[in-house]
């Protein structure tokens, strides 16, 4: 089939911009009745483009509106490349590589559209649109009406003047555009709705391009292969920083957000047809919520933990599972520094009393951090920075881990739990979710501690037995807590919360708030959504907590083959028989196994019939396979 030729409109198209309303906001920059101005502008702009009016009446009339001069145009051609549509952007190489198969057609003006089309490799023959009339002072006084484009039908004559054999198709977000189509100039016309979406343009569309990736996938260009990723979904849960949302969208994916966890019957209603999940802390991943997930790639927890997911479970339908493990520590840390602080110096309940009017102005029972014991329980990314600037603050540092960690200053490691709880004037949790740590301090181990010792919980709320640590509060075992997570959390604000540690002496309870700082909240937003990224747009899984780590530069010259499947003997030699079979040329190969996944990385030459790979899917074992182009 012969290929097609492009031909695009410019403002909202190859641009995010009107081209007309940002020169209205240069030259009217200053004048008392601006904005009046600028929204009758934006008013017949957008009347054109919804066809209720004619293009050659509402360009005459806004032009008639402006003050414009040659300075203000170049003003806005100079910053023209900035406006770039994304996901034209992302496409550059697209539109580089085919020349022969672009045009641009607009109703703009030459001096706008010249740096743009130099940028996409149009050539300058290729640049349609209208010309601007300057007077001798360099005031615009209108544009050059012999040009076809300066009046109403002007895109269909000047296409069908073209002469251009072999399918043309139209991309545009305006009534201008759709004429093209409807007066038998064009084979195909693409409402294109990344900008704007005008309803009637919809209507009368062949189709709705949401992006270019999408046009180039219809039109079995470039994105044939890989799925739009404007058709990809990503659902993101419990209030994620709009920074993930802003860097997912710039990539070009569909992204919806929802402020609350949800409970496992209304995440499997709202995780069909989904193909990212992202949650925090709140929302559990189940089994039943994976076998209901009809198109899921990947879960990203924004956040530490990931004890909320069924690892296993999702592993085993190929399902890429990434957190964000180190993005929240110094907001963590900081907080158990003044925790720590707060129960030296009873700040909680003295503070609860003076708003109750009463002073009570004593050192009793108040201590500096200085020459105290801290003893830290799991001393990883958290356990570890709360060592140095617990030490920085005059403190001694003690640990213990069932891991081999490094100490890091002067801490010392203790090879028992219960040796650090008798030596420990401040005892710190900072463990993992996993299983086996339930309860892991109970009865026992407050028993085992100092009287008055104090004690801060920032890890995982079932770590701790709340009804043994209050009976250790009200016997005068432990001086003091701070906790942060409990065994059960409301889902969302707006639940109520109870605990048996509510009105306890010398207690502060704090809504799981150890990350969340504004800082840590964007941190984890971009780290997690680049390892989202990665994993999408090139295979990456480093950081992945369920699947072999494998890390992968962008693909290049080639096609490549994601294969996920059950690490059992013989899949690799039937994945090559097949490539093999399929007449593929292969550029490189990576494997990467644990015990229960294999993941196979392929980068192929382009020419192959891809229908042939649909044979990959069947090979025994396979659990997940996808192609990237």
């Amino acid at each position: 089939m012969a290929a097609p030729t492009l031909i695009f409109d410019f403002d909202s198209t190859l641009v995010r911009i009107e081209t007309l309303e940002a020169l209205a906001e240069i030259a009217l920059a200053g004048y008392a009745d601006a904005e009046a101005i600028r929204a009758e502008v934006a008013s017949l702009t957008d009347r054109a483009m919804a066809g209720e009016i004619g293009f050659g009446e509402a360009l005459r009339t806004r032009l008639k509106l402006l003050p414009l001069t040659r300075e203000h145009v170049l003003s806005l051609a100079d910053r023209i490349l900035d406006e770039g549509t994304p996901s034209v952007r992302r496409n550059l190489k697209f539109f580089n590589e085919n020349p022969e198969r672009l045009v641009i057609l607009s109703g703009g003006f030459r001096e706008i559209i010249a740096p743009i089309a130099q940028r996409l490799g149009v050539r300058a023959d290729r640049v349609l649109c209208n010309d601007l009339v300057y007077d001798d002072a360099g005031r615009v006084i209108g544009v050059d009406e012999v040009n076809p484009l300066s009046r109403e039908g002007g895109k269909p004559e000047v296409i069908k003047a073209l002469g251009l054999t072999g399918p043309v198709v139209m991309v545009g977000d305006g009534w201008t555009d759709a004429e093209v189509k409807l007066a038998g100039a064009a084979d195909r016309f693409y409402a294109f709705t990344e900008i704007a979406r005008r309803e009637r343009v919809v209507e009368v569309a062949d189709a709705e391009a949401r992006s270019i990736d999408e046009l180039l996938h219809a039109e079995g260009l470039a994105g044939r292969w890989s799925y739009p990723r404007s058709r990809i979904r990503m659902l993101l849960l419990e209030n994620i920083h709009p920074a993930a949302v802003e860097r997912l969208e710039d990539a070009g994916y569909s992204v919806e957000t929802q402020k609350g966890a949800l409970d496992e019957d209304d995440l499997i209603a709202a995780i069909k047809g989904v193909h990212v999940l992202g949650i925090r802390s709140k929302t559990n991943v189940t089994e039943r919520v994976l076998s209901e997930a009809d198109r899921l790639l990947a879960v990203a927890a924004f956040c530490i933990g990931t004890n909320q997911i069924d690892l296993e479970a999702a592993a085993g339908r190929g399902v890429a599972v990434f957190n964000a493990p180190y993005s929240n520590t110094r907001s963590v840390v900081e907080l158990a520094i003044g925790l720590t602080v707060a129960l030296m110096r009873d700040v909680a309940d003295k503070s609860a009393a003076m708003h109750e009017g009463k002073w009570n102005k004593s050192a009793d029972g108040s201590r500096e951090l200085r020459g105290k014991t801290l003893g830290i329980v799991g001393y990883g990314a958290i356990g570890s920075q709360l060592s140095v600037l617990a030490e920085a603050l005059g403190m001694r540092v003690i640990f213990h881990d069932l891991s081999e960690r490094l100490a890091l200053g002067n801490a010392r490691r203790m090879r028992s739990l219960d040796a650090l709880l008798a030596e420990a004037d401040v005892v710190s949790l900072h463990v993992d979710g996993r299983k086996e740590n339930a309860n892991l301090i109970g009865a026992a181990q407050f028993q085992a501690m100092k009287p008055g010792t104090l004690f801060l919980n920032l890890s995982r709320g079932h770590v701790v037995d709340v009804g043994a640590l209050a009976q250790a509060i009200g016997s005068g075992r432990v001086g003091g807590a701070a906790i942060d997570v409990f065994p059960e959390e409301p889902r969302t604000n707006a639940d109520p919360f109870d605990s048996p540690l509510r009105g306890l002496k010398n207690v502060i309870l704090t809504p799981h708030i150890g990350g969340s700082t504004e800082e840590a909240q964007e941190a984890i937003a971009e780290f997690a959504a680049e390892r989202l990224l990665g994993y999408l747009n090139r295979g990456d899984t480093t950081f992945c907590v369920n699947l072999p780590n494998v890390q992968l530069a962008e693909v290049s010259g080639g096609h490549r083959i994601l294969h996920i499947h059950r690490n059992q003997p013989g899949v690799l030699a039937e994945l090559n028989r097949e490539l093999s079979a399929a007449g593929l040329n292969i550029l490189g190969q990576h494997l990467k196994t644990d015990e229960r996944t294999g993941y196979v990385i392929t980068d192929v030459d382009r020419d192959y019939d891809p229908q042939a790979l649909r044979v990959l899917k069947g090979v025994a074992g396979t659990l997940r396979f996808r192609l990237l182009h």
